[in-house]
């Protein structure tokens, strides 16, 4: 198994090396200029817009650049926001345990609805419970987050008043109220992308389940007296997770996305929203890092999913 990691780990460095110079390249050359506010600014004479190019060397071959931007992000500099005017990696640290604590959240909500719907419709194959599953879990994933994240607002902050519909990161409030303030501002963020992933789940949990429990094996495990609780939790569902988990790590790119629309609606002060307030902004070293730090994660995600998936199956490790 140590074997197996390693080799996993080896790959997922140099993929994050080739998604770097893609990443960078793409944003350098990109059409927009940093300093185009100074240059259309009468009172900023046009050498203190050539002199902050030259500082930050704007001017450079894009391959120069990258190598100075690389090395420089193996120290610790992961460059300085032309908007904000603070260290990047100051921003980031300032907004990814946000976005972490949603996604998180968001997918533990998942898990929860998908596992034993799944499981249990699976078991239960064309009755009227899997029929509604089927139902409401196609429903699920079919609409968007951004139209759920509105309507959602729209019930239950506007019509019932129950919840806010800003994300505050500043809430004055101390101790248990201060946890329970920052749990009501969650619950929608959270529902939004929770349901719209436990939805896509749930139909993968029950497909997984009704394949495995049609095999030779569990037959063979009903034959010799096992309750049928028994059977299913020790015999199907643990060999049905296998392509489950992979299915749920693989899926994070789309998450991530899903999360920067909803960070967006909610006015949750994510990195989401800084990926996006930068763009505006078109502030260059906030768009690359921030990018970077996202496609870390899904680099994460899936070496997380290659692990569970040989831990699933111990087979895999040998390969």
């Amino acid at each position: 198994m140590g074997k197996y990691v390693l080799r996993r780990l080896l790959i997922a460095i140099p993929s994050l090396i080739g998604i770097s110079i893609v990443l960078f390249t793409v944003v350098a050359l990109a059409p927009g200029d940093p300093f185009e506010e100074l240059a259309t600014n009468p009172n900023i004479p046009a050498e203190v817009r050539a002199n902050l190019r030259l500082k930050f060397g704007l001017d450079d071959p894009v391959a120069v650049r990258y190598v100075r931007w690389f090395t420089s992000m193996l120290q610790g500099d992961w460059g300085f926001s032309f908007v904000s005017r603070v260290d990047v990696d100051t921003l980031i640290l300032q907004r990814i345990p946000v976005t972490l604590l949603v996604i998180g959240s968001s997918q533990l909500l998942a898990l929860l609805i998908a596992l034993p719907v799944g499981v249990y419709a699976a078991t239960r194959p064309y009755s009227v419970f899997d029929q509604i599953a089927n139902t409401l879990a196609f429903i699920g994933f079919s609409l968007p987050t951004f139209f759920t994240g509105i309507l959602l607002i729209l019930v239950f902050s506007i019509w019932l008043d129950w919840l806010p519909f800003v994300y505050r990161a500043d809430i004055a409030s101390t101790g248990w109220r201060w946890v329970w303030d920052h749990f009501k501002q969650a619950i929608m963020p959270v529902a939004v992308l929770g349901l719209a992933q436990g939805g896509s789940w749930t139909r993968y949990v029950r497909a997984a389940v009704l394949d495995v429990i049609r095999l030779d094996y569990v037959t063979t495990a009903r034959s010799k007296g096992l309750s049928e609780r028994v059977v299913v939790v020790k015999h199907v569902v643990r060999n049905a997770l296998i392509p489950v988990a992979t299915l749920v790590f693989l899926q994070m790119p789309a998450i991530f996305g899903g999360a920067i629309i909803t960070e967006q609606i909610f006015r949750v002060p994510g990195i989401g929203s800084l990926l996006i307030s930068a763009i505006l902004a078109n502030d260059t070293p906030v768009i690359i890092a921030v990018t970077f730090v996202l496609s870390c994660l899904v680099v994460l995600c899936n070496f997380t999913a290659d692990v569970i998936y040989g831990w699933l199956d111990p087979r895999i490790s040998y390969r």
